[in-house]
């Protein structure tokens, strides 16, 4: 009885609390508590605390803070469970581990060095060609792995020795790396697009809900996908007609590195670029073609990248590698041009012919798979492979559940309310709304990573942006290219620390690569203010293949 006095007296002194501070600051008590809890999660991640540990920690200290004060019913976090079962039941987030995969077996398998060395040789004899040569070879890096990481470290430590001891500026070499290193988070198929379009699809569900429309057409990853392609084309030439401009300017800093007189091998050439332009082909061609999922492509690109790999780790035994690519891209023909299910009543005869045509084709794509595993598994490539697939898909699906419960939380204190309040009554409407969040992400990518920024700020503010009829294609691309800013933005991007880890020191400061990379942040800036201004260079393509 003592005890239940008590909790009551406790219960009394935080409300009386609550009221204190509401009139104090002159705001609704769950918009304070919201806007608190929002700018300390924000500050807990800035100082460098887990990500997976702050957002439940603050939304579960807030949620007992706003109980004890009462204004918030602690039975909303019983549909925590839900959202977790919700996410482990995603089929579209499956393509994360997938693509994950794809990309590191790729990069530990060493496919990117000969990509390099084959493009420096065919670049390297005009000035600016090395730098050229990374850009492209990111591009392409960017398509088949999607791994900022793995990609900056593997052209920082194969061409910017090159370029240094040729005669590249250090602003210049390091600044076109770690640019080109980037690639992967706008060029598809993009981790930050598959996470993006899950929680960009929730966001434009709950908005088109809330507008009365009970069947509104659905947003996909396919979509951004589609949507994506132009303008990561597009960024990656003007990546390159900078580096261009740069070499007319001033060709000291970016000379030559190969003899003009020395003849190139195309053998080598080719043999480096097919198999990773046709793995994208495959995999962005079945998404695009409608052949596929998202889900299923990534599937499709980690079975090209074993197959890759497995090519490489032995080119002297190359058929069982070719019939079983051969196999997958007569499989996929044959699946999109005839109907391969047995069980149906009435089956034409060419549907029987391309059934039974199937399985020799299947045998053998399972003999080229079975083989590439096995030469990847006595490498001991698959360990490191499983090992860092594992880390990275496990950091960001934790990182799903913690920001699941705080923008759950974030709900129950009428944080939606208060953000669609906000954003619609700025100056200038739906632009000052727009560019607000715009300034917004790109400022905490100063400070935070993509993957924090797209579970913490993008579920809030995405389904407001939708209220006010923004195309939801277009707004997750232009949001995916101001995410791309974060690994390049000083202090903390992510695409500087990777590349001062392998730059020497003694060749290269801190100092040159920040001025490196600020031209590319401006590019990318001018890129962002292009799709503003040219909102079908996103949503043609869409609608040329989705009818969207």
């Amino acid at each position: 009885m003592i005890l239940d006095l008590s909790l009551i007296g406790i219960q009394i002194d935080f409300v009386i609390l609550g009221i204190m501070l509401s009139e104090f600051f002159n705001m609704p008590l769950d918009a304070l508590l919201c806007t608190v809890m929002f700018v300390l999660a924000c500050g807990s991640l800035l100082l460098g605390y887990p990500v997976a540990f702050t957002l439940p920690g603050i939304s579960l200290m807030f949620a007992g803070l706003g109980f004890a004060m009462g204004i918030f019913d602690f039975s909303i976090i019983g549909g925590v469970p839900q959202r977790i079962y919700g996410t482990m039941t995603n089929v579209v987030m499956m393509a994360v581990p997938l693509f994950v995969f794809m990309g590191v077996m790729l990069e530990r398998s060493q496919i990117a060095e000969d990509l390099l060395d084959s493009m420096g040789k065919l670049m390297g004899r005009m000035k600016g060609g090395l730098g050229i040569s990374v850009t492209i070879v990111g591009a392409l890096l960017a398509a088949s792995t999607g791994i900022v990481g793995a990609t900056v470290v593997i052209m920082g430590l194969m061409a910017l020795p090159t370029m240094l001891d040729r005669g590249y500026s250090p602003a210049v070499a390091t600044g076109g790396i770690a640019a080109a290193g980037t690639l992967g988070q706008i060029i598809p198929p993009s981790i930050v697009l598959v996470l993006l379009g899950d929680q960009l699809s929730s966001a434009w569900q709950s908005s088109q809900l809330a507008l009365g429309n009970f069947s509104p057409t659905p947003l996909s990853v396919g979509d951004l996908f589609a949507g994506a392609l132009i303008p990561g084309l597009g960024l990656v030439l003007l990546y390159i007609l900078y580096q261009i401009f740069v070499a007319i300017l001033f060709p000291s800093s970016c000379p030559p590195v190969v003899d003009s007189d020395e003849k190139i091998d195309w053998k080598p050439v080719l043999a480096a670029f097919l198999p990773p332009i046709i793995l994208v082909v495959a995999v962005l061609g079945s998404i695009l073609g409608g052949i596929a999922t998202p889900t299923e492509a990534a599937a499709l690109g980690a079975v090209g990248a074993i197959l890759m790999a497995g090519y490489k780790d032995d080119k002297s035994k190359p058929m069982p590698v070719i019939f079983a690519g051969s196999s997958i891209v007569l499989l996929l023909l044959l699946g999109g041009l005839f109907d391969l299910r047995m069980g149906r009543e009435e089956i034409s005869i060419m549907d029987y012919i391309a059934f039974y045509a199937s399985i020799p084709l299947l045998l053998a794509m399972v003999w080229g798979i079975a083989d590439s595993f096995m030469r990847v598994y006595r490498k001991k490539v698959i360990h490191e492979v499983m090992q860092m697939t594992a880390k990275i898909s496990s950091m960001i699906f934790i990182i799903m559940v913690g920001a699941a419960l705080f923008t759950l939380i974030f709900l129950g204190f009428n944080g939606d309310f208060y953000i669609t309040e906000f954003l619609t009554n700025l100056p200038g409407g739906r632009l000052g709304a727009f560019l607000l969040v715009m300034v917004v992400m790109f400022v905490l990518g100063f400070f935070l990573d993509f993957i924090q920024i797209v579970f913490v700020v993008v579920p809030i503010v995405a389904p407001v942006l939708f209220l006010m009829d923004i195309n939801p294609i277009w707004l997750g691309v232009m949001m995916a290219m101001n995410l791309q800013t974060s690994f390049l933005t000083p202090p903390f991007g992510y695409a500087l620390f990777y590349l001062r880890g392998v730059a020497p020191e003694d060749r290269v400061k801190t100092t040159d690569i920040y001025k490196g990379v600020l031209p590319y942040i401006v590019i990318q800036l001018i890129a962002l203010i292009i799709l503003y201004n040219f909102e079908g260079l996103v949503t043609w393509l869409p609608s040329i293949i989705f009818g969207k």
